[in-house]
């Protein structure tokens, strides 16, 4: 689970999955039930978005660090130019 999600994400994900319960045993199914759903998609969606985000940050900076290498490190065939 590490490798998904920090460990800020996952407790803002428990927390918010507790509140939800809690939420659910002090209200009832209610109104009120569709409002706290939102807010725990919404946390979920939040967390899947920075995690996204994250995976494309890794990638870019990979392609970056290939450039760079490039750049500094020019193969033989490019020397003989």
């Amino acid at each position: 689970m590490d490798r998904y999600i920090d460990k800020a994400s996952a407790f803002t994900l428990v927390l918010t999955l507790v509140l939800f319960v809690i939420a659910l045993f002090v209200k009832g199914f209610t109104h009120d039930l569709l409002l706290e759903a939102g807010v725990f998609l919404v946390s979920i969606k939040l967390v899947l978005a920075g995690y996204k985000n994250q995976q494309g940050t890794r990638h870019l900076l990979y392609r970056l660090d290939r450039i760079e290498q490039m750049l500094t490190h020019p193969s033989d065939r490019e020397r003989g130019k």
